[in-house]
């Protein structure tokens, strides 16, 4: 018979050495499938960090053994670990970087917080002191256990007495486990929520589904019109049956918001998942999910790995948001895990939003999904009047402020009404780009090939991709000339010249420098929610989700900014960006008005966004991607190749495409689809002192495509003359 194995995944091996690794279980080690435990890895035996993956019996010789096991009790069940696999095969990451991002800190897992407690032991004193018969006292007042910093606080006595006691056998220490928690509420709120009729239906077909089996539903609705009262009214009905809950947000600016209601009405209940929690916050609420004290969990993109045994219903807001796909390996979307969870737990997958996803809506409208609709929006709410203004017949006109006469008379007028206002400008920093007029030089990152920004509040100029800065100067690096200049205008500089404009106006702004802190989206927001503030200016984090009952006005600078760039979705982005800003406006029982700002107001997506008209735009968008073959007609796969030397980089780049070719002559993929364009560089084309180019692959995302790649990315990697380029998969 032969010994006991275990299969591991372990820590820090790159993908194309990325496999379960055996070792021998010693005699007398406990070690069970979803425990850490440490490993002699590679020639020089190096100990490492891997995961349990299978436990099983082998004869195979020469095998190292396990080390120490890390963790009393399994941190990952069977799911987990199926679900980790699929990733590897979805997203080209290897096995242990699939399960480091289920639970955040994994490689370096924060302890478990304890507090001293103290109790009594059933001993006795002939005589007790005043101050140490206070101490029995108190105990015997409670349910037998206090903490010792409690006990002090309530007797007055010093840590002296009631160590002597402890010395003397009345009392004992002992060591309790409490939970790190970001957010302490409790429910408030248990009455019904009222339905109108379309809410109702759509309410009740979701119900149905979830009672059928679950499956995907999209929840299409105007801004405005109630979806998240629907959700509520599910989630009542899901609670019930015992089953986890997944709600998940695109951006953390959202989570304050969205916590308060959920807060309200179901109090403890609900757990947070959000990248702005400490490791140890982070790891109590995953603890707190897994031994069922959470049945709901409301976060951004990595809420979606909540480890609930038996998951009910996932709901993802605005789930067309590029947030929830992450940038970085394993770059997977959140909505294909929360596909495959709702399908091995037979629960139910919302997808809401008013501009959803192109490749959702036509999975809807070919019947894939099933779809409800909410056109009105809730209550007496109307959606806001939209106005556009041609900048540059302001230009023309003299005007020569980022802020239109016709938005300032309407930013005044409201003010003045005692109402408030949102404006998005979608550029952060003070100026936007320096450059000497003398020269022609412009003030460029030197790692990044990108120009500075100029932020005010530090008095710097800053790179956003790699955090480059420099003090603020007006001298030419280049020529020397003190003709430096600056240009282009960003949230701090609006900020400023509105001030002046309303003077009396209190101004929030929100952005990437203000929000950096811990809990400073909450704080602003509930500080505007408050009415301390009457405009709230910033970036795309105010443009969605939000909703305060007395924003009547809102602004759009730039709204051209996106439309013109390589990407495919620059259409659906822009489109999608001002249907949701203007959105945030007259949610309440006022009428909201909308303000947008443009170089080319007969552009038609704009004038469709200032309609909120989503179906002519997809119908009109969709004819386009249709011609070129763009998703939802096909996948579109990027490889992006990074490495320090640019020459070596585009001939790695070129070098994948003929192995692309010679690859696709093979037998096994012979006649399978694929159209490649490029290797071309990216527009941002060195960051952080490395090259980038890109080859963009049209595909089908299929079996057979995923391993024809993963073939072509090993066989890569091991060849000697791409030594210093990485080539990075990332399929959508």
């Amino acid at each position: 018979m032969g010994r006991t194995v275990a299969r591991v995944a372990v820590q820090n091996v790159a993908y194309h050495f990325d496999e379960l690794y055996s070792y021998v279980v010693p005699e007398g080690r406990d070690v069970s499938v979803g425990c850490r435990v440490m490993v002699p890895f590679g020639k020089g035996d190096s100990a490492r960090q891997a995961v349990v993956i299978e436990i099983a019996e082998s004869d195979e010789e020469n095998l190292k053994e396990t080390g120490v096991v890390l963790d009393k009790a399994p941190l990952f069940d069977d799911k987990m670990i199926r679900l980790a696999l699929f990733m590897k095969e979805r997203t080209f990451c290897t096995v242990y970087d699939a399960l480091r991002t289920m639970l955040p800190g994994l490689s370096r897992k924060p302890n478990d917080a304890t507090v001293k407690m103290v109790r009594l032991t059933g001993e006795e004193l002939p005589k007790y002191t005043d101050k140490q018969q206070s101490v029995i006292d108190c105990l015997k007042g409670t349910t037998g256990e206090i903490s010792v910093k409690e006990i002090i606080y309530a007797t007055g006595v010093s840590t002296a007495v009631v160590d002597n006691l402890k010395k003397r056998r009345v009392l004992e220490y002992y060591e309790k486990e409490v939970f790190r928690r970001p957010y302490e509420e409790t429910a408030t709120e248990t009455k019904k929520i009222p339905l109108s009729k379309s809410q109702k239906n759509a309410f009740e077909n979701l119900l149905t589904q979830f009672e059928n089996g679950g499956g995907t539903s999209l929840l299409y609705g105007v801004t405005g019109s109630g979806k998240t009262q629907v959700y509520l009214r599910l989630i009542d009905e899901v609670e019930k049956t015992g089953r986890g809950i997944i709600v998940m947000v695109p951006e953390i600016s959202l989570t304050p918001q969205t916590l308060g209601l959920f807060h309200k009405r179901y109090g403890d209940k609900v757990a947070v998942f959000h990248s702005a929690l400490s490791d140890g916050e982070r790891l109590d609420e995953w603890k707190r999910v897994k031994r069922g004290l959470a049945k709901i969990v409301v976060g951004t993109r990595s809420a979606v790995f909540a480890p609930f045994e038996n998951l009910g219903l996932i709901i993802m807001d605005e789930e067309q948001e590029h947030t929830y796909k992450s940038e970085q390996s394993p770059r997977y979307h959140a909505r294909d895990i929360a596909k495959y969870r709702c399908a091995e737990d037979k629960a139910l997958l919302v997808l809401a939003s008013a501009t959803p996803s192109f490749e959702t809506f036509a999975a809807a409208k070919k019947g894939k999904y099933t779809m409800s609709v909410l056109k009105d929006r809730f209550g007496d709410a109307q959606l806001p009047v939209v106005e556009t203004v041609d900048m540059c017949k302001e230009r023309f006109d003299g005007n020569r402020s980022e802020i239109s006469r016709q938005l300032l008379a309407s930013l005044l007028e409201n003010f003045e009404n005692g109402h408030q206002s949102i404006v998005l400008i979608n550029r952060r920093g003070y100026n936007t780009y320096a450059a000497c007029n003398s020269c022609g030089e412009v003030l460029m990152c030197p790692n990044c090939s990108i120009s500075l920004t100029y932020h005010r509040h530090s008095n710097r100029l800053m790179c956003h991709y790699c955090g480059y800065s420099i003090p603020f100067t007006t001298e030419c690096p280049a020529c020397g000339e003190h003709e430096v200049r600056y240009t282009g205008a960003g949230t701090q500089r609006f900020e400023e010249e509105l001030q002046n404009l309303i003077p009396d106006a209190r101004i929030l702004r929100m952005d990437a420098d203000t929000t950096m802190q811990k809990y400073s989206y909450d704080e602003k927001l509930a500080a505007f929610r408050n009415h301390e503030y009457d405009i709230l200016v910033g970036t795309q984090m105010v443009a969605k989700g939000l909703d305060f009952e007395n924003v009547t006005l809102v602004g759009v600078l730039s709204a051209d900014q996106q439309l013109y760039n390589d990407d495919y979705r620059s259409m659906e982005t822009t489109f999608d960006l001002l249907t949701q800003v203007i959105g945030r406006a007259g949610r309440g029982k006022y009428p909201g008005k909308a303000i947008i700002q443009t170089i080319k107001p007969q552009n038609e997506v704009i004038q469709l966004a200032a309609t909120q008209d989503f179906e002519d735009f997809y119908n009109t968008e969709i004819v386009i991607r249709k011609a070129c073959k763009f998703p939802p007609y096909c996948n579109l796969c990027t490889i992006s190749f990074q490495g320090e030397k640019e020459e070596r980089v585009m001939k790695s780049g070129i070098r994948f495409l003929e192995m692309i070719k010679a690859k696709s002559e093979e037998k096994e993929y012979k006649g399978m689809p694929v159209i490649c364009l490029g290797p071309m560089p990216e527009r941002v084309v060195k960051v952080a002192n490395k090259y980038r180019y890109r080859l963009i692959i049209k595909c089908r995302n299929s079996k057979q495509f995923r391993r024809f790649l993963s073939e072509l990315i090993i066989d890569f990697s091991r060849d000697k003359a791409n030594s210093g380029v990485n080539a990075i998969p990332d399929i959508i």
